[in-house]
Protein backbone atom coordinates (compact mmCIF):
# COMPACT_ATOMS: atom_id res chain seq x y z
CA UNK A 1 0.00 0.00 0.00
CA UNK A 2 1.48 3.19 -0.89
CA UNK A 3 1.97 5.77 1.71
CA UNK A 4 0.43 9.21 1.02
CA UNK A 5 2.50 12.39 1.43
CA UNK A 6 2.29 14.34 4.58
CA UNK A 7 0.14 17.25 3.45
CA UNK A 8 1.81 20.89 3.59
CA UNK A 9 0.77 23.42 5.36
CA UNK A 10 0.91 27.29 6.61
CA UNK A 11 0.20 29.01 9.37
CA UNK A 12 0.37 32.60 10.37
CA UNK A 13 1.35 33.54 13.50
CA UNK A 14 1.35 36.55 15.80
CA UNK A 15 2.82 35.67 19.64
CA UNK A 16 1.90 38.42 22.22
CA UNK A 17 3.34 38.96 25.74
CA UNK A 18 6.84 40.23 26.81
CA UNK A 19 8.25 38.60 23.35
CA UNK A 20 10.71 41.39 21.98
CA UNK A 21 14.20 41.31 23.76
CA UNK A 22 14.20 37.39 24.96
CA UNK A 23 15.35 36.09 21.92
CA UNK A 24 12.46 35.23 20.40
CA UNK A 25 13.29 35.57 16.71
CA UNK A 26 16.24 33.78 16.92
CA UNK A 27 15.35 30.83 18.94
CA UNK A 28 11.87 30.66 16.84
CA UNK A 29 15.00 30.33 14.07
CA UNK A 30 16.08 27.60 15.45
CA UNK A 31 13.19 25.68 16.17
CA UNK A 32 11.53 26.07 12.68
CA UNK A 33 15.33 24.85 11.58
CA UNK A 34 15.29 21.96 13.66
CA UNK A 35 11.46 20.44 11.86
CA UNK A 36 12.44 22.04 8.59
CA UNK A 37 9.90 24.33 8.31
CA UNK A 38 10.16 27.03 6.40
CA UNK A 39 9.19 30.85 6.53
CA UNK A 40 9.87 33.78 9.01
CA UNK A 41 9.61 35.50 11.98
CA UNK A 42 9.75 39.41 12.81
CA UNK A 43 9.01 41.54 15.49
CA UNK A 44 6.31 44.11 15.39
CA UNK A 45 6.28 47.87 16.54
CA UNK A 46 3.50 47.60 18.76
CA UNK A 47 5.98 44.94 20.93
CA UNK A 48 4.43 41.59 19.12
CA UNK A 49 6.16 38.81 17.18
CA UNK A 50 4.76 37.66 13.74
CA UNK A 51 5.98 34.79 12.33
CA UNK A 52 4.56 32.86 8.92
CA UNK A 53 5.63 28.84 8.98
CA UNK A 54 5.42 26.79 6.12
CA UNK A 55 5.76 22.84 5.92
CA UNK A 56 4.58 20.11 6.92
CA UNK A 57 1.29 19.57 8.98
CA UNK A 58 3.52 17.49 12.01
CA UNK A 59 6.39 19.95 11.71
CA UNK A 60 4.17 23.24 11.47
CA UNK A 61 2.11 22.32 14.14
CA UNK A 62 5.50 21.61 16.64
CA UNK A 63 6.61 25.08 16.20
CA UNK A 64 3.17 26.89 16.46
CA UNK A 65 2.91 24.61 19.98
CA UNK A 66 6.96 25.94 20.81
CA UNK A 67 5.70 29.64 20.16
CA UNK A 68 2.90 29.50 22.92
CA UNK A 69 5.48 29.23 25.38
CA UNK A 70 9.03 30.35 23.28
CA UNK A 71 12.42 30.67 25.00
CA UNK A 72 13.09 30.89 29.02
CA UNK A 73 12.34 34.87 29.55
CA UNK A 74 9.59 35.16 27.42
CA UNK A 75 5.94 35.18 28.42
CA UNK A 76 3.11 34.42 26.30
CA UNK A 77 0.02 36.05 26.43
CA UNK A 78 -1.43 35.27 23.24
CA UNK A 79 -0.89 33.22 20.10
CA UNK A 80 -3.13 33.82 17.41
CA UNK A 81 -2.98 31.19 14.40
CA UNK A 82 -4.79 31.67 11.32
CA UNK A 83 -4.07 28.70 8.67
CA UNK A 84 -3.50 29.67 5.31
CA UNK A 85 -2.97 27.65 1.74
CA UNK A 86 0.37 26.37 1.69
CA UNK A 87 2.40 28.48 -0.98
CA UNK A 88 6.08 26.84 -1.30
CA UNK A 89 7.72 30.66 -1.47
CA UNK A 90 10.43 29.79 0.96
CA UNK A 91 13.74 28.02 0.61
CA UNK A 92 14.46 28.37 4.27
CA UNK A 93 13.42 30.02 7.73
CA UNK A 94 14.83 33.65 8.07
CA UNK A 95 14.73 36.79 10.44
CA UNK A 96 13.58 39.77 8.99
CA UNK A 97 12.10 43.27 9.98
Amino acid sequence: MKQKPPSLIRAHVVVSGRVQGVFFRAETQKTAQAHGVTGWVKNLPDGRVEAVFEGTEDAVNAVVAWCHTGPPYAVVTEVSVTREDYTGAFDRFFITW
